[in-house]
């Protein structure tokens, strides 16, 4: 439905030509634009109810509690596996977690594994690389979320996070018991759109930057900088990905051309892991959400672990 929106603003009332760059840009900006904001609102409106009427501070100690050992990241990482998004569509399900309380290394757990592992990219995976590749990829994207996950979650970083965005006024227990149900309902809402507001700027300018670059920027403008076996190959690919935006399914396609063009296996995952994980669209807006410190750190660490990743596929394939 959304697509069709957009297909339709972009061409029958913008009168903007198919499968030109400014088409194309046009039309990537406004989908994801309205896509990211409306995930945005729903996740915010029912993030709000949870906390309202759920015991969040149970819930939290309930899950940073000894008895899980990991597994309270496994299931954070499983999660994400299991959510179709892009690192841009994954952020209002960040931002609900931290408003709900929920530890800050399992929302990272969650937001680092959700843009690499989907079950689209994995069954796109299967029929490209096979059943091999695919178990590893996906076991190397779900690590990469729990170890990144659990070290930011040790690193004492909350304070790190904009508490700004989430503080809203609260009217007092009994009071608020005591308040009708659509009174409830409306404070939750004005709590909701107000989180969506803070953060819809920076929605607009990182899909804005990501729709400059899938309008503009070639399929094949990394091929010749990525083939060969190089030891900094690898690096360059994720540095190269940073300034792109796209969502595993739309960069498989591409990842399989590069690899038929020579570029390792491990090169050309670490690439793919970085458009999909590591965006400027994305930092953009994660700065709303975050200070700049935690942010690099986020990113640094992410980046550091797909590097690694990178080597191993190629080490593999030798």
């Amino acid at each position: 439905m959304i697509n069709r929106l957009a297909h339709y603003i972009t061409f029958d009332l913008l009168k903007h030509v198919p499968e030109t760059p400014l088409g194309e840009s046009v039309h990537f900006f406004i989908y994801d634009t309205i896509k990211i904001l409306f995930l945005l609102l729903i996740i915010t409106h029912l993030m709000s109810l949870l906390r309202y009427y759920l015991p969040v501070e149970k819930m939290r100690k309930f899950l940073i509690s000894r008895k899980f050992y990991g597994a309270d990241y496994f299931l954070a990482s499983s999660f994400g596996a299991l959510t179709p998004f892009c690192s841009c569509s994954s952020i209002p399900l960040f931002i609900g977690f931290i408003q709900a309380g929920i530890p800050l290394g399992l929302t990272f757990a969650f937001l680092i594994t959700s843009p690499l592992v989907n079950e689209v990219a994995i069954v796109l995976f299967i029929s490209i690389f096979g059943w091999k590749i695919t178990l590893l990829y996906t076991a190397a994207g779900m690590i990469i979320g729990m170890t990144c996950g659990y070290i930011l979650g040790k690193m004492k970083l909350d304070g790190e996070v904009n508490a700004d965005l989430f503080q809203e006024e609260k009217p007092c227990g009994c009071a608020w018991k005591a308040q009708k149900e659509r009174s409830v309902l409306g404070r939750i809402s004005h709590e909701a759109r107000g989180i969506t507001a803070k953060v819809a700027p920076y929605v607009v300018i990182g899909v804005g930057l990501g729709a400059v670059i899938h309008g503009y920027v070639p399929e094949g403008y990394f091929e010749n900088s990525l083939t060969g076996n190089s030891l900094l190959s690898v690096p360059l690919a994720v540095l190269l990905a940073v300034p792109l935006y796209a969502n595993a399914s739309g960069v498989i396609p591409i990842i399989e051309a590069l690899i038929a063009k020579g570029v390792a296996l491990g090169t050309a995952l670490a690439f793919m892991m970085a458009v999909v994980g590591l965006s400027l669209p994305e930092a953009l807006i994660l700065k709303k959400v975050m200070s700049l410190k935690l942010l690099l750190i986020f990113f640094g660490m992410v980046a550091i672990a797909i590097v690694i990743v990178g080597y191993g596929f190629n080490m593999m394939t030798l």
